[in-house]
């Protein structure tokens, strides 16, 4: 089986090297590349063909925000995970609209980063619970707006289990259901409540306090 391609975009060199050492302890994936800022990540482009790139956003020449926006445009397929140490609000949905596909701080654990990678590449979205968190304080900010929607046990029961984090396989499993029909329940959500992507979905049922997150978090 080939290993995930990824390249780090970061201008700290302790940042990259430090990811670096936590992705190579990982047989499933290889950095095939390693940039300093935006610009020199789109040169690497002409000759290298990652399946991940690991995004820092404030970075000299270009951003995080302007590169990712430039190679989504290049290459669509291209799964982008913003990695940066800080979960200001605009600075998520700001990555969320230049289309990257998670959303990590610096602080991330080797598992959650593996993750991250795992569920990206399957299609997925990955924002771990800290970025959530900041989310959700927004979303309390603002007057409740409209009515709940009426969804069935098992529909709700995936998406507890997407806000916990799982995959599609890991919802499979723990449902004992086939990979197919949790992607149908999740289609099924994302048109019943009118979202976007897996991260509108969270929101939706956090809003309606269909699922909280742990008090010692």
């Amino acid at each position: 089986m080939d290993k995930i391609k990824v390249i780090i975009v970061d201008d700290h060199l302790m940042v990259r090297t430090g990811l670096s050492l936590i992705l190579k302890d990982n047989d499933k994936l290889s950095v095939i590349a390693e940039a300093v800022d935006g610009d020199d990540f789109l040169h690497l482009l002409n000759n290298h063909s990652p399946d991940v790139v690991l995004m820092d956003i404030n970075m000299p020449k270009m951003n995080g925000f302007e590169a990712t926006k430039a190679a989504i445009l290049r290459r669509p397929d291209l799964k982008i995970i913003a990695l940066s140490m800080h979960d200001d609000e605009e600075y998520i949905e700001s990555m969320m609209q230049a289309g990257a596909k998670g959303f990590l701080l610096k602080t991330v654990k080797a598992d959650e980063l593996y993750k991250a990678i795992e569920m990206v590449m399957a299609g997925e979205n990955f924002f771990s619970q800290d970025v959530m968190k900041v989310l959700t304080k927004k979303l309390y900010s603002k007057t409740i707006e409209g009515e709940q929607i009426i969804i069935n046990p098992r529909e709700k029961e995936v998406l507890i289990l997407l806000c916990n984090g799982l995959s599609t396989q890991e919802i499979a499993e723990k449902l004992n259901i086939s990979p197919r029909t949790v992607e149908s329940h999740r289609a099924h959500l994302l048109e019943k409540t009118n979202s976007k992507n897996t991260i509108s979905l969270v929101l939706y049922a956090l809003k309606y306090k269909l699922f909280t997150f742990p008090k010692d978090m």
